[in-house]
């Protein structure tokens, strides 16, 4: 079984090329602009290193967001392609809060565990999970301030490539585990993909957009 995996939604283009138990290729590469031209010359690149073609891949999973929204376009855009060039393969959306959450351990794991992911504003996106690492709040875009009320008076443990921004200033909060990031974990991307397609959960790419995107009109000259 080989699965293939990417991500262009965050500050980083990021692949990975997994057959069987081997990851036989692994890259994350940290940048502001321009995911979309690296992330096909990145892919061939896996895949000629790797031995691979592309006609025997078997899964297919990309990061539909939140993020920016040129990337997440991009990805998900990449992955449409690929599904129509290879019609055999499996196909699938993963968001960044599915990716996040499988960076926590066990022995990270709190009573409240938060998401936290950059939005390059005053807010973050946030979802929040239980002990068992259940949703207990669909994924939203908040203030610092509204989180820290969501989280007051449990112990919390914190995931996300926004954590660093976020406990920039003095929170008030009881933290148990911290784990701050560039961008979602490809190799937990990529594991989250694979427990969607085991229980039969893989939903075809849709992006995840939490808020609108940063547009202006043109200044009247």
């Amino acid at each position: 079984m080989i699965s293939l995996a990417f991500d262009t939604t965050a500050a980083a283009c990021s692949v990975i090329l997994k057959k069987d138990n081997e990851i036989l290729y692994k890259s994350e590469n940290l940048m502001e602009f321009g995911q979309s031209e690296f992330l096909l010359p990145e892919i061939e690149k896996a895949l000629q290193q790797s031995g691979i073609k592309f006609l025997d891949v078997d899964n297919l999973f990309v990061c539909v967001g939140p993020g920016s929204f040129t990337g997440v376009r991009s990805g998900i855009s990449a992955a449409r392609v690929f599904k129509l060039a290879s019609s055999q393969l499996n196909i699938g959306g993963v968001s960044a809060f599915e990716a996040y959450r499988k960076t926590f351990d066990m022995a990270d794991i709190a009573e409240l565990n938060a998401v936290i992911i950059e939005t390059r504003r005053d807010d973050f996106y946030v979802q929040i999970f239980d002990k068992q690492l259940q949703p207990l709040s669909e994924p939203d875009a908040k203030s610092r301030e509204d989180i820290i009320t969501l989280l007051k008076g449990k112990l919390v443990s914190l995931s996300g490539d926004g954590v660093e921004r976020f406990l920039s200033s003095p929170s008030g909060l009881c933290l148990h585990a911290i784990k701050m990031y560039d961008c979602p974990p490809i190799k937990n991307l990529l594991a989250a993909g694979e427990d969607m397609l085991k229980e039969k959960k893989l939903n075809f790419p849709k992006p995840l957009y939490l808020r609108a995107a940063d547009v202006s009109m043109p200044k009247a000259r």
